[in-house]
């Protein structure tokens, strides 16, 4: 509305004529600008006509007598004016627009709980720094592509407990991840099944059309009184698709420094037929990670396959100025019909 009201109101603006204000305008007939070319050849054909006109004149006058003055220049003025007019005209038949899209963007979105493994074996340093580290490292990754989909987030060791609800605040769940570390619970060993049983009751009235929970974790379920199975039936229960991810690699691997400051290396050993089952049960995937890129590019697929359809709205609002440069025409076109029929024409031609 500024805009059409800056139309109505300052049309006469020089700035309305600076080659800035031209390049930012879109054509609606931009063919049309090609008439410029034109111009040259209108110009051309009166100056041919203008001397062949000159020739049929019977002159009595001595060529010593004739005498050029510059004000035989003013003969041109209403030429030179009838060529601006003809320019607006073009330029308003070309249509200049600026055209400004705004485009709204909405889905669905899906509801997804992390569940991340915070016991004394995630202090393993076969990831680096370790795997407690790299899993709040990609789910920080993770949370950062989404889109409109509410996100909580349960840690577990020998008890389980809701580190943040379901949040489209990704900031704020950005910072309950930071704060994660291993003193979060005192109770040693893994309850898997507690935390899915978590996981589950932040999600049984979730609304969503979709539901996600992702668990991470590197060992087997040695605490907690609910059994994961059972636990992943009542998650299924819910319409809870589920991912399980088991972290670390079999085998010695480095857990922390001896009293003489060496790497201290512990044997390594991971049972994953609960987690399979688990994921089974689910309607999910299972994966094994070993290292850092390996756990990457599981979060990585798992953001792939659960991606809601963004759908959008594109709204464009044109406004069109060519009655500007139709009014500094109107305006030019009358001062050509005032130079070529009133005295001044005379005045002009003497």
């Amino acid at each position: 509305m500024g805009e059409q009201l800056d139309q109505s109101k300052d049309w006469y603006a020089w700035h309305w004529l600076k080659p800035s204000t031209f390049e930012n305008f879109q054509w609606e007939n931009p063919i049309l600008l090609y008439c410029f070319l034109l111009l040259p050849l209108l110009i051309l054909i009166w100056w041919v006509w203008s001397l062949s006109k000159k020739k049929n004149l019977a002159i009595a006058l001595i060529s010593k007598d004739i005498k050029w003055s510059p004000s035989a220049m003013l003969r041109h003025i209403p030429n030179l004016v009838f060529c601006l007019f003809v320019s607006f005209i073009i330029i308003a038949l070309a249509r200049p627009q600026k055209t400004n899209e705004k485009v709204e963007q909405w889905t669905e979105g899906i509801d997804i709980m992390l569940v991340i493994d915070i016991s004394e074996s995630m202090q393993i340093e076969d990831f680096r720094p370790n795997r407690l580290e790299a899993a709040k490292d990609v789910a920080r990754k993770f949370i950062g592509g989404r889109f409109q989909d509410r996100i909580g987030l349960v840690v577990f060791s020998g008890e389980a407990y809701s580190r943040s609800p379901l949040t489209s605040d990704y900031e704020l769940l950005g910072e309950y991840i930071d704060g994660i570390s291993f003193d979060l619970i005192e109770k040693g060993g893994t309850a898997i099944g507690s935390s899915l049983a978590v996981a589950t009751n932040r999600m049984r009235e979730s609304e969503s059309k979709s539901k996600v929970l992702i668990l991470l974790s590197d060992g087997d379920n040695t605490a907690g009184n609910i059994d994961p199975i059972t636990a992943a039936e009542l998650a299924s229960a819910y319409n809870i698709k589920i991912y399980t991810i088991a972290i670390g690699k079999e085998g010695k691997v480095p857990f922390g420094k001896d009293f003489f400051g060496r790497t201290r290396y512990v044997e390594n050993t991971l049972d994953e037929t609960t987690l399979r089952k688990i994921a089974e049960i689910g309607q999910g995937q299972f994966y094994r990670v070993s290292d850092n890129k390996a756990l990457e590019s599981v979060f990585a697929l798992i953001d792939k396959f659960e991606k809601a359809e963004i759908k959008e709205n594109r709204f464009r609002d044109t406004t069109d100025f060519y009655s500007i440069y139709l009014k500094w025409g109107i305006c030019f076109f009358l001062l050509w019909m005032l130079l070529k029929s009133t005295f001044v024409s005379n005045i002009l031609q003497d």
